[in-house]
């Protein structure tokens, strides 16, 4: 159902673009998000957006990530810029409909995010 892209290595401070297209019909009324996972830690939230495109974002990537949706394309998108160490996670796309009928909580593969410091 989803089919995250865009990770890779970068140096300290560099940008990567995540992307996310999710199959199906019901792109519009979905909740779109990005979690990520460090080695040894939790899946933690990173930024969500809406289907109506209200933005929520992780305390730590406040000002730096910019999450974003095109309802034409299916496709919700992860700007990261002025990366950090510790922003070294396997991020995963997350698309979420709470209300309404069918519900559903789909997660995309994971793809690798690697910021040398």
């Amino acid at each position: 159902q989803l089919q995250a892209s865009g990770g890779g290595l970068v140096q300290a401070g560099g940008s990567l673009r995540l992307s996310c297209v999710f199959s199906g019909s019901l792109f519009t009324v979905t909740d779109m998000g990005w979690y990520r996972q460090a080695p040894g830690k939790q899946r933690e939230l990173v930024a969500v957006i809406t289907f109506g495109e209200l933005t929520n974002y992780a305390d730590p990537v406040k000002g730096r990530f910019t999450i974003s949706r095109d309802n034409a394309r299916n496709t919700v998108t992860l700007q990261m810029n002025s990366l950090k160490p510790e922003d070294t996670a396997v991020y995963y796309c997350n698309a979420h409909r709470g209300s309404g009928w069918p519900r559903y909580d789909y997660w995309g593969q994971g793809t690798q995010v690697t910021v040398s410091s």
